[in-house]
């Protein structure tokens, strides 16, 4: 039985809490981040949210890359079977047809 992999994002602090970013995850594990445009700081409601959330750094998005990577269930390397393809980063998603998109 093949295993199916969620995919989760937050917007969370990185960078020694210098910049916010949307994170994403593949079974909780950080994988990728998107950066927000410029001025992103001043949303009250981003800062709450990312307040509310862990902070990360490089590292953590490099050990848990790696760690996927070397479980051959990295989204971005490996072909894997995820249920919700349409949370990963669009520059992902052409990775996916439209069926997967549909969900």
């Amino acid at each position: 039985m093949e295993n199916t992999f969620e995919v989760g994002s937050s917007f969370v602090w990185y960078n020694d809490e210098k910049i916010i970013v949307k994170m994403y995850f593949l079974n909780d594990i950080p994988f990728t981040f998107d950066e927000m445009p410029d001025g992103h700081l001043w949303d009250q409601d981003l800062v709450k949210e990312a307040n509310g959330n862990r902070s990360f750094d490089i590292e953590d998005v490099y050990r848990g890359s790696n760690y996927l990577i070397m479980e051959g269930c990295h989204p971005c390397f490996d072909n894997i079977d995820i249920s919700n393809p349409e949370v990963l980063p669009d520059d992902l998603l052409s990775y996916f047809d439209e069926e997967d998109l549909r969900g």
